[in-house]
């Protein structure tokens, strides 16, 4: 028996648990390998997809499944398994390919199984792509094969804001629109959130849900921050995040993890 025996922590990837110099602080792995040493389940909860996420995955010493795609899918890296996946609705194509129209300098990044399509490449389409070192397809919205498992809007924030009020103004009930960093706007279905990807990985190991506690830096993570016994966040956390109450702890660069694994060894030591 260990003290964190049925307890689940999950953790956002980059800029959290993956820092600025991207790499995973060895505070960090020292307090994982502790904390499932004693018993607890640690994952990732991300946005990146399979595709973005998997040559990283051997970076960090999950023992639990791993929420992708923002909650749109649920991977077991120790089984080598998907376990469960969502996907946009039809009309995606349709809407994003109309949203394109009316918001010209927009780019939109769309995964369809393990393929990336990009339609109207922009500078920070192709520093995220340069960051998760893919290949990718480029081609018009309505050549691109679907379903999508989730899709990205990438441009300057205050166009992306319009955009995400735009898209749930008209669809909303389709559509989960949300940031996961000021230049990228995450599309996934309805229902499809890291908080209800977390809920299903506490459900799969029998973890009741006062034993969840979650960390993370942006608005992508707030859904999973409302499922957090104590909701965490690094530092360099966005605004969203420190005003809508997370507990602060250090830098990303400075193994955000290891805070947490200390303050839960107190906690049930």
């Amino acid at each position: 028996m260990g003290k964190f025996d049925g307890l689940l922590l999950a953790s956002d990837f980059d800029d959290t648990l993956y820092d600025f110099s991207l790499r995973v602080p060895e505070r960090n792995l020292k307090a994982i390998r502790y904390f499932t040493g004693q018993g607890g389940y640690f994952t990732v909860a991300t946005g990146r997809a399979h595709r973005t996420f998997a040559p990283f995955a051997h970076l960090v010493p999950m023992n639990a499944p791993a929420v992708l795609s923002n909650g749109a899918a649920i991977y077991d890296f120790q089984t080598d398994r998907m376990l469960e996946r969502s996907q946009l609705p039809d009309r995606a194509s349709a809407d994003f390919a109309a949203l394109m129209e009316e918001f010209p300098s927009l780019s939109l990044e769309a995964y369809h199984g393990e393929d990336i399509y990009v339609c109207h490449p922009n500078e920070i389409t192709l520093a995220h792509l340069k960051k998760v070192n893919c290949g990718y397809t480029q081609c018009e919205v309505a050549e691109m094969p679907t379903p999508w498992v989730k899709a990205l809007f990438h441009q300057e924030r205050e166009v992306l804001l319009a955009v995400q009020a735009r898209l749930l103004g008209r669809c909303g009930g389709a559509y989960e629109a949300i940031f996961s960093n000021p230049r990228y706007l995450e599309l996934t279905a309805k229902g499809s959130s890291k908080g209800g990807g977390v809920a299903r990985v506490a459900q799969l190991l029998n973890v009741a849900p006062e034993r969840i506690y979650c960390v993370g830096d942006n608005q992508n993570d707030i859904p999973m921050l409302e499922r957090s016994a104590i909701p965490f966040a690094p530092e360099n956390c966005a605004r969203e995040v420190r005003d809508w109450g997370a507990k602060i702890l250090c830098h990303c660069n400075d193994g955000v993890i290891g805070d947490i694994v200390e303050l839960l060894d107190r906690l049930y030591g």
